[in-house]
């Protein structure tokens, strides 16, 4: 039994690299980053759990807090529960949030959302497609998207202290019907 433990925990290392480096060389080309003003850009994702996919689109005229998670992200587990909260504060009709799970190996992710249940969805993206696509430089990394599509604020990483800031921004987007 410890052999098998100790295969599965130089495997999850080796995992972990492999992320690591793609972020790395994903960050360290000459591409600006999205920001607060630009569009999020379109995309479907095989959901971590099911069958079914996720798509950016399916939330069109709700304000949308899109989070990058991994399982080896020791932030990303202290924001997990956090955003969970938050979107139980708001209407489901003004607000979700929706999360892209960036493990190589999705069942890492499924097993980490066993110990840390949320209620809201999350894509599983494997290859890396999506962190390139919106420009991720670390994890975390979240948008807050208004109803029209925009980029409205860009959150890297994650402490407990971020949440009420977080909360009044999507506060303000509710209100504004924006």
């Amino acid at each position: 039994m410890t052999g098998s433990r100790s295969s599965d925990a130089k495997q999850l290392q080796r995992r972990a690299l492999t992320v690591a480096c793609t972020l790395l060389v994903l960050c360290s080309s000459p591409v600006q980053a999205l920001k607060p003003g630009d569009r999020a850009p379109a995309f479907s994702a095989r959901a971590l759990e099911g069958d079914a996919s996720i798509s950016l689109s399916q939330y069109r005229g709700k304000v949308v807090y899109l989070d990058f998670w991994a399982s080896w992200c020791a932030p990303c587990a202290a924001a997990l529960p956090a955003l969970d909260a938050l979107r139980k504060e708001f209407p489901q009709d003004q607000f979700r949030v929706l999360a892209v799970n960036v493990d190589s190996d999705p069942r890492l992710a499924r097993q980490f959302l066993e110990r840390r249940p949320v209620g809201y969805p999350s894509a599983a993206d494997p290859e890396g497609a999506l962190p390139a696509q919106f420009e991720v430089e670390t994890m975390p990394t979240s948008f807050l998207i208004d109803r029209q599509g925009v980029i409205r604020h860009v959150h890297r990483g994650f402490v407990r202290d971020d949440v009420d800031d977080l909360r009044r921004r999507i506060q303000k987007l509710v209100a504004e019907g924006r």
